[in-house]
Protein backbone atom coordinates (compact mmCIF):
# COMPACT_ATOMS: atom_id res chain seq x y z
CA UNK A 1 0.00 0.00 0.00
CA UNK A 2 2.85 2.30 0.80
CA UNK A 3 4.49 1.85 -2.26
CA UNK A 4 0.93 2.60 -4.67
CA UNK A 5 0.63 5.80 -2.42
CA UNK A 6 4.12 6.83 -2.97
CA UNK A 7 3.87 6.21 -6.63
CA UNK A 8 0.32 8.40 -6.86
CA UNK A 9 2.79 11.29 -4.97
CA UNK A 10 5.50 10.74 -7.65
CA UNK A 11 3.53 10.98 -10.43
CA UNK A 12 1.82 14.09 -9.40
CA UNK A 13 4.43 15.96 -7.77
CA UNK A 14 6.06 15.13 -11.83
CA UNK A 15 2.46 16.52 -13.15
CA UNK A 16 2.94 19.33 -11.26
CA UNK A 17 6.51 19.80 -12.88
CA UNK A 18 5.27 19.97 -16.49
CA UNK A 19 1.73 20.72 -16.10
CA UNK A 20 1.03 23.45 -19.02
CA UNK A 21 0.78 26.63 -17.24
CA UNK A 22 -1.04 28.56 -19.32
CA UNK A 23 -3.84 26.30 -20.99
CA UNK A 24 -5.79 27.80 -23.74
CA UNK A 25 -2.84 30.76 -24.49
CA UNK A 26 -2.29 30.70 -28.07
CA UNK A 27 -0.92 34.00 -29.91
CA UNK A 28 -2.43 34.00 -33.25
CA UNK A 29 -1.40 37.87 -34.31
CA UNK A 30 -1.84 39.60 -37.71
CA UNK A 31 -1.93 43.26 -38.21
CA UNK A 32 -1.55 45.72 -41.29
CA UNK A 33 -0.68 48.73 -41.99
CA UNK A 34 0.72 50.23 -45.06
CA UNK A 35 -0.49 53.80 -44.81
CA UNK A 36 2.65 55.76 -42.90
CA UNK A 37 1.60 58.29 -40.01
CA UNK A 38 3.29 60.25 -37.43
CA UNK A 39 4.94 57.82 -34.87
CA UNK A 40 5.37 57.98 -31.27
CA UNK A 41 8.11 56.20 -29.28
CA UNK A 42 9.51 55.87 -25.66
CA UNK A 43 12.08 53.90 -23.87
CA UNK A 44 12.51 52.96 -20.31
CA UNK A 45 15.15 51.22 -18.06
CA UNK A 46 14.22 49.31 -14.90
CA UNK A 47 16.75 47.46 -12.92
CA UNK A 48 16.39 43.86 -12.33
CA UNK A 49 19.81 43.81 -10.80
CA UNK A 50 19.62 41.17 -7.64
CA UNK A 51 20.90 41.82 -4.26
CA UNK A 52 24.18 39.60 -3.66
CA UNK A 53 23.79 39.14 0.30
CA UNK A 54 26.54 37.33 1.56
CA UNK A 55 30.49 37.41 0.28
CA UNK A 56 32.24 33.81 0.30
CA UNK A 57 36.08 32.89 -0.52
CA UNK A 58 37.34 30.64 -3.62
CA UNK A 59 39.72 28.68 -1.50
CA UNK A 60 41.18 26.47 -4.54
CA UNK A 61 40.57 29.48 -6.99
CA UNK A 62 38.20 27.31 -9.19
CA UNK A 63 35.18 29.80 -9.17
CA UNK A 64 32.48 27.29 -7.91
CA UNK A 65 31.17 27.47 -4.47
CA UNK A 66 31.88 24.25 -2.74
CA UNK A 67 32.11 23.77 1.28
CA UNK A 68 33.58 20.51 0.44
CA UNK A 69 36.60 21.90 -1.33
CA UNK A 70 37.00 24.29 2.25
CA UNK A 71 35.03 27.06 0.36
CA UNK A 72 33.57 29.33 3.06
CA UNK A 73 31.10 32.17 2.87
CA UNK A 74 30.16 35.60 4.93
CA UNK A 75 27.14 36.12 6.56
CA UNK A 76 27.17 39.80 5.86
CA UNK A 77 22.90 39.55 6.44
CA UNK A 78 23.28 37.56 9.69
CA UNK A 79 20.28 35.09 8.61
CA UNK A 80 22.32 31.91 9.45
CA UNK A 81 22.82 30.86 5.72
CA UNK A 82 24.48 30.80 2.56
CA UNK A 83 22.37 33.33 0.40
CA UNK A 84 23.60 32.20 -3.07
CA UNK A 85 22.71 34.10 -6.34
CA UNK A 86 23.72 31.50 -8.86
CA UNK A 87 25.06 32.92 -12.18
CA UNK A 88 24.11 31.03 -15.33
CA UNK A 89 26.14 29.55 -18.25
CA UNK A 90 29.32 27.42 -18.10
CA UNK A 91 28.97 25.21 -15.18
CA UNK A 92 26.70 24.41 -11.69
CA UNK A 93 28.35 26.27 -8.37
CA UNK A 94 29.27 29.54 -9.63
CA UNK A 95 28.00 31.78 -7.12
CA UNK A 96 28.01 35.65 -7.51
CA UNK A 97 30.72 37.97 -5.32
CA UNK A 98 29.20 41.22 -5.96
CA UNK A 99 28.10 43.45 -8.72
CA UNK A 100 29.83 44.90 -11.52
CA UNK A 101 27.24 46.84 -13.34
CA UNK A 102 23.35 46.52 -13.33
CA UNK A 103 21.29 44.12 -15.06
CA UNK A 104 18.42 45.43 -16.91
CA UNK A 105 14.74 45.44 -18.63
CA UNK A 106 14.83 47.94 -21.45
CA UNK A 107 12.81 48.63 -23.23
CA UNK A 108 10.77 50.51 -26.72
CA UNK A 109 7.85 51.41 -27.19
CA UNK A 110 6.47 52.48 -30.67
CA UNK A 111 3.23 53.40 -31.67
CA UNK A 112 1.50 54.61 -34.80
CA UNK A 113 -1.35 55.43 -33.90
CA UNK A 114 -3.25 52.07 -34.30
CA UNK A 115 -1.16 49.97 -33.00
CA UNK A 116 1.66 49.77 -29.79
CA UNK A 117 4.48 47.91 -30.04
CA UNK A 118 6.43 46.94 -26.79
CA UNK A 119 10.42 45.36 -27.28
CA UNK A 120 12.17 44.63 -24.06
CA UNK A 121 15.59 43.55 -23.66
CA UNK A 122 16.90 41.61 -20.50
CA UNK A 123 20.06 41.03 -19.47
CA UNK A 124 19.83 37.31 -18.94
CA UNK A 125 21.23 34.17 -20.13
CA UNK A 126 17.12 33.32 -21.03
CA UNK A 127 13.73 34.04 -20.25
CA UNK A 128 11.21 31.28 -20.65
CA UNK A 129 7.65 31.00 -22.69
CA UNK A 130 6.11 30.32 -19.31
CA UNK A 131 7.77 33.29 -17.74
CA UNK A 132 7.30 35.39 -20.57
CA UNK A 133 3.08 34.74 -20.73
CA UNK A 134 3.64 35.60 -16.85
CA UNK A 135 5.67 39.13 -17.65
CA UNK A 136 2.95 39.90 -20.33
CA UNK A 137 -0.11 39.26 -18.05
CA UNK A 138 1.53 41.74 -15.66
CA UNK A 139 1.21 44.82 -18.38
CA UNK A 140 -1.86 46.86 -17.70
CA UNK A 141 -4.66 46.93 -20.29
CA UNK A 142 -4.21 50.79 -19.97
CA UNK A 143 -0.84 50.38 -21.53
CA UNK A 144 -2.13 49.58 -24.31
CA UNK A 145 0.30 47.04 -25.94
CA UNK A 146 -0.78 45.62 -28.79
CA UNK A 147 1.98 43.17 -29.24
CA UNK A 148 5.31 42.63 -27.01
CA UNK A 149 8.71 40.92 -27.62
CA UNK A 150 10.35 40.13 -24.72
CA UNK A 151 14.31 38.89 -25.21
CA UNK A 152 17.14 38.45 -23.44
CA UNK A 153 20.59 39.49 -24.37
CA UNK A 154 22.11 36.05 -23.13
CA UNK A 155 24.30 37.30 -20.79
CA UNK A 156 26.21 34.22 -18.91
CA UNK A 157 27.10 36.86 -16.05
CA UNK A 158 23.88 37.10 -14.79
CA UNK A 159 21.78 34.98 -12.41
CA UNK A 160 20.07 31.74 -13.61
CA UNK A 161 16.52 32.46 -15.02
CA UNK A 162 16.53 28.89 -16.16
CA UNK A 163 17.18 26.55 -13.51
CA UNK A 164 20.61 24.41 -15.27
CA UNK A 165 23.01 26.55 -12.93
CA UNK A 166 22.58 25.63 -9.37
CA UNK A 167 24.36 23.98 -6.93
CA UNK A 168 24.44 21.31 -8.27
CA UNK A 169 22.77 19.46 -11.87
CA UNK A 170 19.74 18.39 -9.52
CA UNK A 171 18.84 22.01 -8.11
CA UNK A 172 16.95 24.67 -10.05
CA UNK A 173 19.38 27.76 -9.59
CA UNK A 174 16.08 29.81 -10.14
CA UNK A 175 15.56 32.32 -6.75
CA UNK A 176 11.77 31.92 -6.97
CA UNK A 177 11.31 35.70 -5.17
CA UNK A 178 13.79 37.29 -7.77
CA UNK A 179 11.97 36.06 -10.95
CA UNK A 180 8.90 37.22 -9.34
CA UNK A 181 10.79 40.56 -9.46
CA UNK A 182 11.78 40.29 -13.11
CA UNK A 183 8.65 39.73 -14.01
CA UNK A 184 6.89 42.96 -12.21
CA UNK A 185 10.41 44.87 -13.62
CA UNK A 186 9.54 43.84 -17.17
CA UNK A 187 5.83 44.76 -17.22
CA UNK A 188 7.06 47.94 -15.20
CA UNK A 189 9.43 48.66 -17.89
CA UNK A 190 6.71 48.42 -20.44
CA UNK A 191 4.53 50.60 -19.08
CA UNK A 192 7.09 53.45 -18.06
CA UNK A 193 8.16 53.46 -21.81
CA UNK A 194 3.92 53.82 -22.47
CA UNK A 195 4.18 56.58 -20.48
CA UNK A 196 7.50 58.28 -22.02
CA UNK A 197 6.02 58.54 -25.53
CA UNK A 198 6.67 60.85 -27.43
CA UNK A 199 6.55 62.06 -31.03
CA UNK A 200 9.90 60.87 -33.11
CA UNK A 201 11.62 60.28 -36.19
CA UNK A 202 13.40 57.43 -36.82
CA UNK A 203 17.41 57.33 -37.62
CA UNK A 204 18.42 53.95 -39.27
CA UNK A 205 22.12 52.88 -40.04
CA UNK A 206 23.75 49.35 -40.36
CA UNK A 207 27.63 48.81 -40.39
CA UNK A 208 27.65 45.25 -42.19
CA UNK A 209 31.08 44.50 -41.65
CA UNK A 210 33.72 45.67 -39.15
CA UNK A 211 32.11 44.22 -36.11
CA UNK A 212 33.45 40.69 -37.18
CA UNK A 213 36.74 41.33 -35.62
CA UNK A 214 35.37 41.33 -31.91
CA UNK A 215 33.43 37.44 -32.88
CA UNK A 216 34.89 34.00 -32.96
CA UNK A 217 33.02 31.34 -34.80
CA UNK A 218 34.25 28.33 -33.10
CA UNK A 219 32.05 25.67 -35.15
CA UNK A 220 32.36 25.27 -38.68
CA UNK A 221 30.79 26.19 -41.54
CA UNK A 222 31.61 29.32 -40.30
CA UNK A 223 28.97 31.94 -41.06
CA UNK A 224 28.63 35.31 -38.63
CA UNK A 225 26.09 37.27 -38.33
CA UNK A 226 28.31 40.38 -37.84
CA UNK A 227 25.85 43.04 -39.04
CA UNK A 228 25.66 45.94 -36.50
CA UNK A 229 22.00 47.32 -36.97
CA UNK A 230 20.90 50.52 -35.40
CA UNK A 231 17.69 52.85 -34.67
CA UNK A 232 17.64 56.07 -33.16
CA UNK A 233 14.57 57.70 -32.06
CA UNK A 234 14.58 61.47 -32.09
CA UNK A 235 12.20 63.78 -30.21
CA UNK A 236 10.39 65.84 -33.14
CA UNK A 237 9.83 68.29 -30.50
CA UNK A 238 12.75 69.03 -28.82
CA UNK A 239 15.47 67.46 -31.31
CA UNK A 240 16.98 65.04 -28.39
CA UNK A 241 17.51 61.39 -28.90
CA UNK A 242 14.78 59.53 -26.90
CA UNK A 243 16.99 56.19 -26.91
CA UNK A 244 18.95 53.98 -29.04
CA UNK A 245 18.11 50.25 -30.36
CA UNK A 246 21.24 48.25 -31.63
CA UNK A 247 21.12 44.59 -32.43
CA UNK A 248 24.42 42.39 -33.14
CA UNK A 249 25.24 38.59 -32.10
CA UNK A 250 27.50 37.62 -30.08
CA UNK A 251 27.62 35.16 -26.88
CA UNK A 252 28.07 38.21 -23.77
CA UNK A 253 30.34 35.62 -22.16
CA UNK A 254 33.72 37.59 -22.99
CA UNK A 255 34.12 37.46 -18.91
CA UNK A 256 34.38 33.73 -19.06
CA UNK A 257 33.47 31.34 -16.61
CA UNK A 258 35.92 32.66 -14.10
CA UNK A 259 34.08 35.91 -13.68
CA UNK A 260 32.05 36.22 -10.13
CA UNK A 261 30.65 39.60 -10.38
CA UNK A 262 27.36 40.01 -11.96
CA UNK A 263 26.94 41.99 -15.47
CA UNK A 264 25.43 42.13 -18.55
CA UNK A 265 29.05 41.41 -20.15
CA UNK A 266 30.02 43.99 -23.50
CA UNK A 267 26.41 44.92 -23.93
CA UNK A 268 26.96 47.27 -20.71
CA UNK A 269 29.22 48.92 -22.14
CA UNK A 270 28.15 49.01 -25.51
CA UNK A 271 25.17 50.83 -23.91
CA UNK A 272 27.17 53.16 -21.63
CA UNK A 273 29.19 54.47 -24.94
CA UNK A 274 26.26 55.07 -27.01
CA UNK A 275 24.05 57.01 -24.20
CA UNK A 276 27.29 58.68 -22.51
CA UNK A 277 30.31 58.70 -24.96
CA UNK A 278 33.24 56.48 -25.79
CA UNK A 279 35.53 57.73 -23.43
CA UNK A 280 38.74 56.67 -21.23
CA UNK A 281 39.51 58.68 -18.09
CA UNK A 282 39.38 61.87 -19.45
CA UNK A 283 39.69 61.20 -22.89
CA UNK A 284 36.49 60.74 -24.77
CA UNK A 285 37.09 59.01 -28.67
CA UNK A 286 33.36 59.91 -29.88
CA UNK A 287 30.37 61.69 -27.93
CA UNK A 288 27.26 59.66 -26.69
CA UNK A 289 23.88 61.06 -28.16
CA UNK A 290 22.11 60.16 -24.59
CA UNK A 291 18.42 58.64 -24.15
CA UNK A 292 18.37 54.70 -23.10
CA UNK A 293 20.56 53.00 -25.59
CA UNK A 294 18.80 49.10 -26.02
CA UNK A 295 20.79 45.94 -26.89
CA UNK A 296 19.26 42.95 -28.87
CA UNK A 297 21.44 39.83 -29.45
CA UNK A 298 20.88 38.20 -32.98
CA UNK A 299 21.89 34.54 -34.56
CA UNK A 300 24.54 33.46 -31.79
CA UNK A 301 24.37 29.79 -32.32
CA UNK A 302 27.39 28.08 -34.05
CA UNK A 303 28.48 29.07 -31.23
CA UNK A 304 29.37 32.78 -32.07
CA UNK A 305 31.45 34.45 -28.67
CA UNK A 306 34.46 36.49 -27.92
CA UNK A 307 36.23 33.61 -27.02
CA UNK A 308 39.92 33.98 -24.41
CA UNK A 309 41.40 32.85 -27.40
CA UNK A 310 40.25 35.95 -29.36
CA UNK A 311 42.09 39.03 -28.68
CA UNK A 312 40.13 42.63 -28.70
CA UNK A 313 42.36 45.72 -29.29
CA UNK A 314 41.81 48.68 -27.11
CA UNK A 315 40.83 51.49 -29.33
CA UNK A 316 42.53 54.24 -27.12
CA UNK A 317 45.56 52.37 -26.25
CA UNK A 318 45.79 49.99 -28.73
CA UNK A 319 46.62 47.31 -26.26
CA UNK A 320 45.41 43.27 -27.18
CA UNK A 321 43.56 41.83 -24.50
CA UNK A 322 43.41 38.46 -24.93
CA UNK A 323 42.82 36.86 -21.31
CA UNK A 324 39.06 37.54 -20.27
CA UNK A 325 39.14 40.64 -18.13
CA UNK A 326 36.72 43.90 -17.76
CA UNK A 327 39.55 45.51 -19.53
CA UNK A 328 39.05 43.33 -22.54
CA UNK A 329 35.27 43.52 -21.97
CA UNK A 330 35.38 47.28 -21.83
CA UNK A 331 37.77 47.41 -25.30
CA UNK A 332 35.21 44.93 -26.80
CA UNK A 333 32.12 47.48 -25.50
CA UNK A 334 34.24 50.62 -26.68
CA UNK A 335 34.71 49.09 -29.92
CA UNK A 336 30.83 48.51 -31.16
CA UNK A 337 29.21 51.64 -29.43
CA UNK A 338 32.33 53.43 -31.55
CA UNK A 339 31.03 51.77 -34.62
CA UNK A 340 27.29 52.38 -33.53
CA UNK A 341 27.55 55.90 -33.69
CA UNK A 342 30.05 56.22 -36.39
CA UNK A 343 27.49 54.21 -38.53
CA UNK A 344 24.55 56.78 -37.28
CA UNK A 345 27.22 60.10 -38.06
CA UNK A 346 27.16 58.98 -41.53
CA UNK A 347 23.63 57.66 -42.01
CA UNK A 348 20.90 60.54 -43.87
CA UNK A 349 18.28 57.84 -43.50
CA UNK A 350 15.64 59.44 -41.35
CA UNK A 351 11.93 57.98 -41.21
CA UNK A 352 9.24 60.11 -40.65
CA UNK A 353 6.45 58.50 -41.12
CA UNK A 354 5.86 54.87 -40.28
CA UNK A 355 3.22 52.19 -40.28
CA UNK A 356 3.02 49.02 -37.97
CA UNK A 357 2.36 45.43 -39.43
CA UNK A 358 2.60 42.30 -36.93
CA UNK A 359 2.50 38.45 -37.73
CA UNK A 360 2.73 36.54 -34.64
CA UNK A 361 1.86 33.02 -34.04
CA UNK A 362 2.33 30.22 -31.35
CA UNK A 363 3.77 27.11 -32.30
CA UNK A 364 5.03 23.43 -30.82
CA UNK A 365 8.27 21.98 -30.49
CA UNK A 366 9.09 18.36 -29.92
CA UNK A 367 10.79 18.22 -26.36
CA UNK A 368 13.68 15.51 -27.52
CA UNK A 369 16.55 16.35 -25.28
CA UNK A 370 16.68 13.52 -22.68
CA UNK A 371 18.76 15.85 -20.19
CA UNK A 372 16.15 18.40 -20.85
CA UNK A 373 13.47 16.15 -19.83
CA UNK A 374 14.63 14.76 -16.84
CA UNK A 375 14.98 18.35 -16.40
CA UNK A 376 11.57 18.79 -16.72
CA UNK A 377 10.36 15.92 -14.69
CA UNK A 378 12.39 16.78 -11.99
CA UNK A 379 11.18 20.47 -11.75
CA UNK A 380 14.90 21.70 -12.68
CA UNK A 381 13.95 23.70 -15.57
CA UNK A 382 10.31 24.88 -14.66
CA UNK A 383 8.97 24.29 -18.36
CA UNK A 384 4.88 23.50 -18.82
CA UNK A 385 3.81 20.72 -21.88
CA UNK A 386 1.18 21.11 -23.78
CA UNK A 387 1.20 17.57 -24.38
CA UNK A 388 3.65 14.95 -24.34
CA UNK A 389 6.88 16.25 -24.43
CA UNK A 390 5.74 19.12 -26.62
CA UNK A 391 6.27 22.61 -25.31
CA UNK A 392 4.55 26.30 -26.10
CA UNK A 393 6.82 28.78 -28.39
CA UNK A 394 6.23 31.50 -30.36
CA UNK A 395 7.54 33.06 -33.41
CA UNK A 396 6.86 36.80 -35.05
CA UNK A 397 7.49 38.82 -37.62
CA UNK A 398 7.01 42.92 -37.72
CA UNK A 399 7.79 45.54 -39.20
CA UNK A 400 7.79 49.20 -38.11
CA UNK A 401 8.08 51.24 -42.06
CA UNK A 402 11.63 50.07 -43.76
CA UNK A 403 12.40 48.50 -40.40
CA UNK A 404 11.73 44.81 -40.58
CA UNK A 405 12.16 42.16 -37.45
CA UNK A 406 12.43 37.96 -36.93
CA UNK A 407 12.00 36.73 -33.46
CA UNK A 408 13.63 33.28 -32.92
CA UNK A 409 13.00 31.73 -29.55
CA UNK A 410 16.25 30.82 -29.00
CA UNK A 411 20.13 30.61 -30.06
CA UNK A 412 20.04 30.01 -34.03
CA UNK A 413 23.01 29.12 -35.77
CA UNK A 414 23.60 32.18 -38.67
CA UNK A 415 23.50 29.68 -41.24
CA UNK A 416 20.13 29.56 -41.44
CA UNK A 417 19.77 33.30 -40.50
CA UNK A 418 22.43 34.41 -43.81
CA UNK A 419 22.66 31.43 -45.42
CA UNK A 420 25.27 28.63 -45.81
CA UNK A 421 24.11 25.49 -44.47
CA UNK A 422 25.92 22.69 -45.22
CA UNK A 423 25.29 18.54 -45.29
CA UNK A 424 28.81 17.79 -44.51
CA UNK A 425 30.05 14.19 -44.58
CA UNK A 426 29.53 12.63 -40.99
CA UNK A 427 26.11 13.84 -40.41
CA UNK A 428 23.34 12.07 -38.58
CA UNK A 429 20.92 11.98 -41.02
CA UNK A 430 21.62 11.90 -44.67
CA UNK A 431 19.86 14.52 -46.13
CA UNK A 432 20.25 17.74 -48.12
CA UNK A 433 19.79 21.45 -46.24
CA UNK A 434 16.26 21.82 -45.08
CA UNK A 435 16.64 25.15 -43.74
CA UNK A 436 16.15 26.97 -47.32
CA UNK A 437 16.27 29.18 -48.25
CA UNK A 438 17.73 31.52 -45.45
CA UNK A 439 15.59 33.68 -43.54
CA UNK A 440 17.53 37.09 -44.22
CA UNK A 441 16.61 36.45 -48.06
CA UNK A 442 12.89 36.49 -47.43
CA UNK A 443 13.06 39.81 -45.52
CA UNK A 444 12.10 42.93 -47.40
CA UNK A 445 13.18 45.59 -45.22
CA UNK A 446 15.92 47.83 -45.79
CA UNK A 447 17.14 47.36 -42.08
CA UNK A 448 16.44 43.70 -41.32
CA UNK A 449 16.70 42.82 -38.25
CA UNK A 450 16.65 39.40 -36.38
CA UNK A 451 15.66 39.58 -32.42
CA UNK A 452 17.52 35.52 -30.08
CA UNK A 453 16.31 34.49 -27.67
CA UNK A 454 12.98 36.21 -27.46
CA UNK A 455 9.78 35.15 -26.21
CA UNK A 456 11.40 31.54 -25.44
CA UNK A 457 14.42 30.21 -24.71
CA UNK A 458 15.07 26.68 -26.16
CA UNK A 459 18.95 26.70 -26.45
CA UNK A 460 20.68 26.10 -30.00
CA UNK A 461 18.71 26.06 -33.26
CA UNK A 462 20.80 23.53 -35.59
CA UNK A 463 20.55 22.82 -39.22
CA UNK A 464 19.27 19.06 -39.19
CA UNK A 465 21.99 18.06 -42.15
CA UNK A 466 24.73 19.43 -39.15
CA UNK A 467 23.67 17.41 -36.76
CA UNK A 468 26.47 15.71 -35.00
CA UNK A 469 26.41 13.74 -32.50
CA UNK A 470 27.30 10.15 -33.50
CA UNK A 471 30.88 8.70 -35.09
CA UNK A 472 31.95 9.78 -37.49
CA UNK A 473 32.32 12.98 -36.73
CA UNK A 474 31.82 15.65 -39.69
CA UNK A 475 34.49 18.12 -40.76
CA UNK A 476 37.25 15.47 -39.87
CA UNK A 477 36.15 15.86 -35.94
CA UNK A 478 37.69 13.38 -32.69
CA UNK A 479 34.43 14.20 -31.23
CA UNK A 480 30.90 15.59 -30.84
CA UNK A 481 31.02 19.65 -31.64
CA UNK A 482 29.32 21.77 -28.86
CA UNK A 483 25.91 22.45 -29.23
CA UNK A 484 23.32 19.84 -29.28
CA UNK A 485 23.68 19.12 -25.92
CA UNK A 486 21.96 22.21 -24.97
CA UNK A 487 19.35 21.78 -28.35
CA UNK A 488 15.86 20.40 -28.28
CA UNK A 489 16.35 18.11 -30.79
CA UNK A 490 17.09 17.81 -34.12
CA UNK A 491 13.44 18.71 -35.15
CA UNK A 492 13.62 22.13 -33.72
CA UNK A 493 15.64 23.99 -36.64
CA UNK A 494 13.10 22.41 -39.17
CA UNK A 495 10.41 23.38 -36.93
CA UNK A 496 11.72 27.08 -36.06
CA UNK A 497 12.55 28.12 -39.79
CA UNK A 498 8.92 26.21 -41.49
CA UNK A 499 7.00 28.41 -38.76
CA UNK A 500 9.47 31.52 -40.03
CA UNK A 501 8.72 31.05 -43.57
CA UNK A 502 5.24 30.69 -43.30
CA UNK A 503 4.72 33.38 -41.47
CA UNK A 504 7.29 35.69 -44.05
CA UNK A 505 4.82 34.35 -46.92
CA UNK A 506 1.54 35.71 -44.85
CA UNK A 507 3.38 38.91 -43.78
CA UNK A 508 4.07 39.80 -47.10
CA UNK A 509 1.39 39.04 -49.08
Amino acid sequence: MIFFVAIIILLVWIYSNVRDRHPGYFVDLKVKNDEAGPIRVGFSAVSITPEVADRWTDVNGDAKYDPDDGDTYEDLNGNGKFDAVWIAGFSNKRAANGINDKVWARTMVVDDGKSRIAMTSIDAIGFMNDDIIDARQLVSEEAGITYSVISSTHTHESPDLIGMWGSSPFKSGVDPEYLTMVKKNIAKSIEEAVANLKPAKLKMAINPRDAIVVVKDTRKPYVFDEGLRMIQAISTETGETLGTLVGWADHPETLWSENLLISSDFPHYVREGIENGVKKGDSVLHPGVGGIAVYFNGAVGGLMTTHPSLSVRDIFTGEEYKEPTFEKTKAQGDFLAYLALKALDSSDYIVEKAGISIRAKTISLKFKNPLFRLGALLGILKRGMTGWMEVRSELAVFSIGPAHFVTVPGEIYPEIINGGVEAPEGRDFEIEPVEVPYIRSQMKGDFNFVYGMANDMVGYIIPKSQWDVEAPFTYGRNSAPYGEVNSLGPETAPAVHGGLQQLLNEFYQ
